[in-house]
């Protein structure tokens, strides 16, 4: 999928509005990542992470409302959402890529703790979060993983998936 095109809306909205707010809330995501990112390479606090990314040039086009509510909500639930992830790789935390490791954390604070987004499109964020900034073939990696956290963090919702 190229940059410009846009996945399934977060919620249900009018035609008019879907690539906007699609792309607004990606862009949210990809500033999260960064902010997650500098976090884990320099400690900071959230009010100096949010101050910095101020300067990236896509914050304009960004859902900043949510880039806050991620950002805080992720920062927030660290812990339960470490724990979680920590079920379902294959090493230690510490030896995830730091770039892999937001993208979990991300992901998995979503499909733990923001039920309005469906588990699918979480996924995808996530899968293209890693196509655009993590190694060779990490969004296989990522998809694995977060398709056993949808199964255990939202079992009412994947297992309808599941039996359509």
């Amino acid at each position: 999928m190229s940059q410009d095109q846009t996945p399934a809306p977060d919620k249900p909205q009018s035609s008019a509005s879907k690539g906007k707010s699609s792309k607004n809330r990606r862009k949210s995501r990809e500033l999260a990542l960064k902010a997650l990112y500098r976090n884990r390479m320099n400690a900071g606090d959230v009010k100096q992470l949010r101050l910095d990314s101020l300067d990236d040039p896509d914050y304009n086009k960004a859902d900043e409302a949510y880039f806050k509510q991620l950002l805080t909500g992720v920062l927030d639930h660290t812990a339960d959402v470490d724990n979680m992830i920590s079920q379902f790789i294959d090493r230690q935390l510490d030896e995830l890529s730091p770039i892999e490791h937001a993208i979990l954390r991300i992901s998995g604070y979503e499909l733990m703790f923001d039920v309005s987004i469906p588990y699918r499109v979480v996924i995808n964020e996530g899968v293209e979060l890693a196509k655009t900034f993590g190694g060779i073939d990490g969004h296989k990696y990522i998809n694995g993983v977060l398709d056993k956290i949808a199964a255990q963090a939202r079992p009412n919702e994947f297992g309808q998936q599941l039996r359509k």
